[in-house]
């Protein structure tokens, strides 16, 4: 049945996709040839604009040299001397700030005093205007001398000026408008020259915003010289026509040819191996053509990346038609595909599985609808197994924590009844071994033998009864009744810490133990008495059991300052110290750092505790490494 649907919609879709390919491929195809004639249309008209635009400037720029001079040149007759023709030239600079330089030349020996010849001129330097009477030189076979003196007109020529004359950038590339001068009589007497950087009249075509990228400007004279062309290396020195193949460059001679003779248009042809669209038109009053040269390469950029784009959309909407058919005949009969999977899924155990209920009315979604009916009623008795199994496993896991900590429980419960029957069994076999001594003696030691004899008896005696007020402290009991105990007492400070020294000095006879003071014997706190003495009495008896027994000192200070004003009993020595991974441990009831010595693991737990009760704090020092070092802190009522 698979291979029977894969076969039809297969087919199907092959057969829709055969009648789209010659659709899709014949609608691209227009598409293609319209845009491109479309875009290179509006490349055309583009380049018009621009170029129109560019030319409005430069007739512009053209149009007031040209009015400067004609204005001035009657001066020149008028006025015919020397000075007034050097004023005339600095002021047709000075009032024009389009005109580069101006020179009045003059037929020879009109100025018999200057010699044969007589020039002047002025030039444009920055913000200031620089004339002079020229040196003698042979200026009448110069180009913007004699075209106009043959011409017997005026005209626009452009020429390059090695000299560099007006010392300006790009070379010496001059444009020079030239107007021939006449007296009253009509005798000629010499030329005006308007002169203008050809790189200024290039910066004022190219000021126009270029329609593409790489578009450029050039401008060629009637015989085809290049004198704005973005390759230096043409202007002035080649013409259009140098270089050209008549054969596969035809469309070139034909263009330059349209340009030479002032002709109108645009064309598309090759330039340096590269397709182009070329607009041209003629400069007004001048034997110039200005053109706008725009390569195929940024008209058609976009085109070409849209190709890119097309072909591949082309291959993945065939793909997609050929999925969607696929898709179609799938759908029809998918349900029982669902069916089968799902029915498969049940038989090897899997429970989790979902068959949606299907809206449709034939036979397909009827029985769609009777497998999921199905399949909820099972999984709702299957539910229940599973959550009596889930509540069975749940009691089983609390009933395995449960027994782990009584085990925990019953463990501790050992090891502490051991510990404890250790630490009471020994003093008390102390004490009944020196009895027995006593007993057995009757009355023949030697009376300082029984003394040592009975002061040990009455140490273990002690030890005992402080291993017994420690049990009854932890106890239940032991903490109800320090919780009801009272602060009713007016401790006094240094009285309590000499106190506990003669305390822990039964124990440890040798013990030195330094009491430093900063508060008066008259000084107290209003605590209670019993359980500060016993708190300082563990810590005290704790420095000097794990100390060296030399250096054992109680620091007491007051912190009147402090937001809580505070009274310090401050216990160090110099010993061992605790280790820092043990510093927890330090304050844990039944808790011994080591095993091996003797106590309870109660003593500093409960100190910790009755402190707290009684509204302080009992700290261990960890920024104190010569040994160990605990503070009481009580809060002090002022």
């Amino acid at each position: 049945m698979i291979n029977i649907r894969r076969s039809f919609s297969t087919k199907l879709s092959l057969g829709l996709l055969l009648l789209a390919v010659p659709i899709f491929v014949v609608s691209i195809g227009v598409l293609f040839t319209q845009s491109r004639h479309m875009i290179r249309n509006e490349a055309v008209g583009r380049a018009n604009s621009v170029l129109t635009a560019a030319m409005q400037r430069l007739t512009q720029k053209i149009n007031a040299i040209e009015t400067a001079t004609n204005a001035s040149s009657w001066l020149v007759a008028e006025y015919l001397n020397p000075d007034s023709i050097l004023a005339l030239s600095h002021r047709v600079v000075q009032l024009n700030p389009h005109v580069d330089g101006c020179s009045v030349s003059a037929e020879p020996d009109i100025f018999p005093e200057y010699g044969r010849y007589f020039s002047v001129y002025s030039i444009r330097e920055g913000d200031s205007i620089v004339s002079t009477i020229e040196e003698q030189y042979e200026y009448f076979d110069k180009i913007w001398y004699k075209t106009p003196r043959n011409l017997n007109d005026r005209c626009w020529v452009a020429y390059f000026d090695e000299a560099d004359s007006l010392e300006l950038t790009l070379d010496g590339m001059i444009a020079s408008y030239g107007l021939p001068l006449y007296d009253a009589d009509d005798r000629f007497l010499g030329i005006i020259s308007t002169d203008i950087s050809l790189l200024r009249l290039s910066k004022v075509i190219s000021e126009e915003e270029k329609p593409y990228p790489n578009a450029y400007f050039m401008m060629i004279d009637d015989e085809g010289h290049f004198f704005i062309h973005p390759d230096p290396s043409r202007l002035f020195t080649t013409t259009i026509f140098d270089g050209v193949d008549t054969k596969s460059q035809a469309d070139l001679i034909i263009l330059g040819h349209e340009m030479t003779k002032g002709k109108a248009g645009n064309m598309a042809l090759d330039i340096d191996g590269e397709s182009c669209i070329v607009c041209y038109q003629p400069v007004p009053g001048t034997n110039w053509s200005l053109a706008l040269v725009c390569p195929d390469s940024d008209i058609l950029g976009g085109y070409h990346k849209l190709s890119y784009i097309i072909i591949p959309l082309l291959i993945i909407g065939l793909i997609v038609i050929l999925l969607l058919c696929h898709r179609a005949v799938k759908h029809s009969i998918s349900p029982l595909f669902m069916l089968l999977g799902r029915t498969q899924s049940i038989a090897d155990g899997n429970m989790e599985v979902h068959i949606p209920k299907s809206h449709r009315e034939d036979v397909v979604g009827r029985l769609q609808n009777s497998f999921a009916s199905m399949l909820q009623s099972l999984n709702f008795h299957m539910g229940i197994v599973r959550h009596s199994a889930r509540q069975t496993e749940k009691r089983n896991e609390e009933l395995a924590k449960t027994t782990q900590v009584a085990e925990e429980a019953d463990k501790q419960k050992l090891a502490f009844i051991q510990n404890v029957s250790h630490q009471i069994r020994t003093p008390l076999n102390i004490i009944m071994g020196f009895a027995q001594v006593l007993r057995d003696a009757d009355g023949q030691l030697p009376e300082e033998e029984k003394k040592g004899i009975t002061g040990m008896m009455n140490h273990n005696t002690v030890l005992l009864n402080r291993m017994v007020l420690m049990l009854f402290d932890s106890s239940d009991t032991g903490l109800s009744e320090e919780l009801r105990s009272g602060k009713r007492d007016n401790v006094a400070c240094n009285d309590l810490a000499r106190e506990t020294i003669d305390y822990v000095k039964v124990y440890y006879p040798d013990l030195n133990i330094n009491l430093q003071t900063e508060v008066d014997d008259s000084f107290t706190v209003r605590t209670n008495h019993s359980y500060l003495m016993r708190s300082l009495r563990e810590v005290l008896y704790n420095s000097a059991k794990y100390s060296d027994g030399q250096h054992v000192a109680i620091r007491i200070t007051v912190d009147k300052d402090a937001a809580s004003p505070v009274v310090r009993f401050i216990v160090e020595d110099t010993g061992r110290g605790i280790a820092e991974a043990d510093r927890e441990m330090v304050f844990q009831f039944f808790t011994k750092i080591d095993d091996l010595s003797e106590g309870l693991g109660l003593g500093l737990p409960l100190a910790k505790r009755h402190i707290t009760n009684l509204g302080g704090d009992l700290i261990l020092d960890a920024d104190y490494h010569e040994g160990c070092r605990f503070i009481i802190e009580l809060p002090l009522t002022l």
